[in-house]
């Protein structure tokens, strides 16, 4: 159904929902007791016929004349069950009897909880509030619940009925009918009664007679009248399955979306899930079975807007009939068995194509079809629960639950009275707020294609708008779609639009990412992102930020090792800041044994997302031609301003994925990888130039004049000798602060080929436009429908060992034919060298110590460290740190400045409050895995958007930036 068909009905039939509504709270056998064709596999105790709707039901109807001696009480297993007599005529011991002590809720017992008397009737107000209140929660939490009080006045009952409703579960009227004098002789039995004046029986009584024949009116759906002490003594209770309770069934299942009249569609799709159709003389499907023994389970709306409802009925009916389906009611359905009633309804939105293509079929299969339609119900509860199929959706609140309301929410959903471009009502999302343990399957609203969200699905993908029509498998939570034959019916709203998200059906809105968020993730609960911090992302991500279709992840920030709080080595000349010793320890604390320390490449975080060509860049990222795939930032933008050296290099990993197999390894048509992209100098050269080579420069230009100054002065005999040594060590730290940035700085591309700015660290040509560019993977984020964060890092470094394998195969290839020593030029990508240590080994931690030492004496940035297994919890829970950096003491004269070495300054660096870093990074962390596993789980763009632009939300925290 369109918004549009919902306004129209919403219109023309307000009232008469209304009053249907009412209706079905006082017939017993309507709403989720009206299956007339399909209840097969449901309370084996009656047959099929008996759930067809009577005028009046004997057990629902107070009749005139004696009743059978012996008779059985219906009561459904959800409902609440209010007992109903004067004082003495046997209420508790009928209640004891048939009930377990915990489902019934005396107001005797309630009020001795209040006043420490049963008796005392100036308690009573108090009592039915504890009474209520107790019930309500037993209700809640889906227990049936027995009320055991006189309730022979209207007022009580309705009180009870309104909290039935409220709770949406059926209310019960059980009537015990006993005569006065029995009811005077039970209570002078009992010490605490005997005194009770013969009149309140009496008035109880003329109240009971009164109330008999308005117990339905009053809104109870099952009502059962006991007379007379016989009749008390010989009743049973018989607990009733709910009609929407099959929870027995545990498939497996085909649960197929709406139809819409396309009867071919929809016999294409039964082939393809492997069902045999069955055929009547005329050639008509008239039964599909599966051979393993599937169900099918159809969403609703099978007809109006198609080519062919009847058919499309027929097939259904006779699936169902026969025991090979089940099927809910669509809003369709539910206005065409209102026309076939006899009801006024509009003619609208495909009705009138369906009354002209019923018009030939005879009579009979019009009756048929009414009835079928009348015995549908809202919604069914499966597989243990954890399944729950509706035509519109259900929050977790009415699974399994019985009323109008249920009814018409699983029909209709809901609104939130706005309207859209379109005029239509814009409906409320009620799948984003979904937490519940049950898988929800619908349909209802066209979308372009079906998406997980928070654990629900809609299956309705717009096939007779010439969409496709989807089924899903359970429990394999596979999807199975087939295409339209043709536009049957023109939209009036486009099922997709150009916007980033409009593919899902859902494009992206302000309103997701404004204002303070609260992010729910696996990892790490409920996430706050404040409001400022979204509005700096905002600018980021409108103005600077590459299309976010192509932006399903921002890796996090890292946090340093602890600080070392001594000279680890013990030289004169200062101690260290950093020190891997501190991460093994504090790693060691966590109760990680095993961690492996990586090569901390002096570049730029990149995230690269490679397509195995544009055609899938266009399918699965809805990107246009000419996109096969992204380089960006750790903040989302664009590595090159030149989209065709974005694709040089898409190109060039996309040949090294291939060479290595991965494609069909991991079964998958695109990777998503974490990397370093080298030199630093190729994104950070106005950095270098406005903070960094000025400091150098200066220091190049004043240093040689102060120093020769000051020697010539020493030569002249005047004392300057401790001027003269503070002033070459300064030379000498700002040295090596030019000297520790240039070793992550050289040219590239045109520049690089002609030889020109080499240095000691700088790469020979050979990749062309990329030449001296060098890429450091280390890590595969995702492929396509899994998310491969949880991989062994060794594992992860192992994948991409390969890849670079083959890249130096084909650069051996090449060679073969190519100019002399092609072939010893290096590739694009960079190997990331790797120790595994053993934080409870002493042996072990000094060779990664060793290790590290080695890295940074050749100038190396340091190393990152990490466990070994990826997601790791503490024993309290918390998850542990996903790396820490441990930085050489070389570079970090880069962050904290020349002359940081010194004792004085170390001393004041060693103060850091590292607390919020580390909070930041595991947010963050926390963010990055909830967006690869909703991006693995096929959730829409939104939704993976929602992660992402809280990780860069987070980066406007205020922390130290040299952390």
């Amino acid at each position: 159904m369109t918004d549009a068909d919902r306004t129209e009905h919403e219109n023309e039939n307000r009232n008469e929902n209304r009053n249907e509504n009412r209706n079905e709270n006082q017939n017993p056998n309507q709403d989720e007791s009206r299956n007339g064709n399909q209840h097969r596999h449901e309370a084996p105790q009656e047959s099929p016929r008996q759930h067809q709707p009577q005028p009046n039901p004997p057990q629902a109807r107070p009749l005139p004349g004696p009743e059978p001696a012996s008779r059985a009480l219906a009561v459904p297993d959800l409902s609440l069950v209010v007992l109903i007599g004067a004082t003495g005529s046997g209420k508790s011991t009928f209640a004891a009897r048939h009930f377990k002590p915990t489902e019934v809720i005396s107001s005797d017992f309630c009020r001795g909880l209040v006043s420490d008397d049963e008796n005392d009737q100036s308690a009573s107000g108090d009592a039915f509030e504890v009474l209520h209140f107790i019930a309500g929660k037993r209700l809640a939490a889906g227990r049936l619940t027995v009320v055991d009080a006189t309730n022979v006045q209207p007022e009580a009952r309705a009180d009870l009925v309104r909290l039935a409703r409220e709770h949406d579960v059926l209310p019960v009227a059980i009537v015990l009918d006993v005569p006065e004098q029995v009811c005077a002789a039970r209570n002078a039995a009992r010490a605490d009664r005997a005194g009770l004046p013969r009149r309140v029986i009496q008035r109880h009584q003329r109240e009971l007679r009164r109330s008999l024949r308005h117990l339905e009116r009053e809104g109870f759906r099952k009502v059962h009248i006991l007379r007379g002490q016989e009749e008390v003594e010989s009743a049973e209770v018989v607990m009733e399955r709910r009609f929407n309770d099959l929870r027995h069934l545990t498939g497996p299942f085909d649960i197929v979306g709406d139809i819409h009249g396309c009867r071919s569609e929809l016999e294409t799709l039964l082939g393809r899930l492997g069902y045999a159709l069955v055929r009547d003389e005329l050639g008509r499907a008239v039964d599909a079975a599966h051979p393993e023994g599937r169900t099918a389970v159809f969403v609703g709306d099978l007809v109006d807007r198609g080519p062919d409802s009847p058919g499309v009925l027929r097939l259904v009916m006779g699936m169902v009939g026969a025991g090979h389906a089940l099927c809910v009611p669509g809003n369709h359905e539910n206005k065409l068995g209102r026309y076939l009633k006899g009801r006024k309804v509009q003619h609208t939105h495909g009705l009138a194509e369906t009354i002209e293509q019923l018009d030939k079929e005879d009579a009979a299969f019009r009756t048929e079809v009414g009835e079928f339609i009348h015995g549908l119900v809202s919604h069914y509860v499966l597989d243990g629960g954890g399944l729950v199929v509706c035509h519109a959706g259900l929050p977790e609140k009415y699974h399994g639950r019985t009323s109008g309301r249920v009814r018409s929410f699983a029909l209709y959903g809901d609104t939130t009275g706005e309207t859209d471009e379109f005029g239509l009502p814009v409906r409320y999302p009620w799948a984003e707020d979904y937490r519940g343990r049950a898988a929800v399957v619908y349909g209802h609203t066209p979308t372009p294609r079906a998406n997980w969200l928070n654990n629900t699905i809609c299956l309705d993908t717009g096939c007779v708008f010439g969409g496709t029509m989807t089924a899903l498998r359970w429990p394999e939570r596979e999807l199975v779609d087939v295409p339209a034959e043709q536009v049957w019916y023109e939209p009036t709203k486009p099922l997709a639009t150009e916007a980033p998200g409009g593919a899902d059906g859902r494009p992206l809105d302000l309103n997701d990412v404004a204002g303070r968020r609260i992010v729910e993730t696996r990892y790490m609960g409920r996430l706050a992102v404040k409001e400022e911090n979204a509005a700096a992302a905002l600018e980021v991500m409108s103005r600077f930020a590459i299309d976010p279709r192509l932006l399903p992840y921002l890796p996090p920030t890292m946090a340093p090792c602890a600080t070392s709080t001594a000279d680890v080595r013990g030289e004169a000349d200062g101690g260290y800041l950093e020190h891997p010793a501190e991460a093994f320890a504090g790693y060691r604390a966590d109760g990680v044994r095993e961690v492996v320390c990586e090569e901390k490449h002096m570049g730029s975080r990149a995230v690269v997302l490679v397509c195995r060509d544009e055609t899938v860049a266009a399918d699965r990222f809805g990107v246009p031609k000419g996109v096969s795939g992204a380089l960006y930032t750790r903040t989302g933008r664009p590595f090159f301003d030149d989209p065709e050296m974005t694709e040089s290099l898409l190109q060039r990993v996309r040949e090294c994925v291939e060479g290595a197999g991965l494609w069909a390894e991991l079964e998958t048509d695109w990777l998503l990888l974490d990397a370093e992209l080298m030199p630093w100098s190729l994104k950070a050269t106005g950095l270098l130039r406005k903070q960094y080579a000025a400091v150098g420069a200066a220091s190049g230009a004043a240093f040689p004049g102060a120093l020769g100054a000051l020697e010539a002065a020493a030569a002249r005999g005047v004392d300057v000798a401790s001027l003269l040594d503070r002033q070459r060590d300064r030379a000498a730290d700002a040295a090596a602060f030019t000297e520790a940035y240039r070793r992550y700085c050289w040219r590239v591309g045109t520049a690089a080929a002609d030889g020109a700015g080499e240095s000691a660290g700088q790469q020979p040509p050979g990749l062309g436009a990329l030449d001296g560019i060098r890429l450091a993977p280390f890590q595969i984020l995702a492929v396509q429908g899994r998310s491969l964060a949880g991989l062994a890092h060794t594992e992860q470094l192992a994948l991409i060992d390969r890849m670079i394998a083959a890249e130096g195969a084909r650069a051996a290839r090449d060679g073969a034919t190519a100019a002399e020593g092609a072939a010893d030029r290096p590739g694009l990508l960079a190997p990331t060298r790797r120790l595994v240590v053993d934080t409870e080994d002493e042996a072990s931690v000094a060779a990664g110590i060793a290790w590290w030492l080695d890295l940074t004496a050749d100038g190396g940035e340091g190393m990152v460290v990490k466990p070994l297994r990826a997601l790791i919890r503490q024993a309290d829970g918390r998850l542990v740190q996903p790396g820490v950096k441990c930085r050489g003491r070389e570079y970090l004269r880069i962050i904290y400045g020349p002359e940081y070495t010194r004792p004085e300054n170390l001393k004041r660096l060693r103060i850091r409050h590292l607390g919020h870093k580390r909070s930041l990074a595991l947010r963050e962390y926390a963010l990055g895995l909830e967006a690869l596993d909703r991006m693995a789980d096929g959730e829409p763009l939104w939704r993976v958007h929602e992660a992402v632009f809280a990780v860069l939300a987070l980066e406007s925290e205020p922390v130290d930036p040299r952390l």
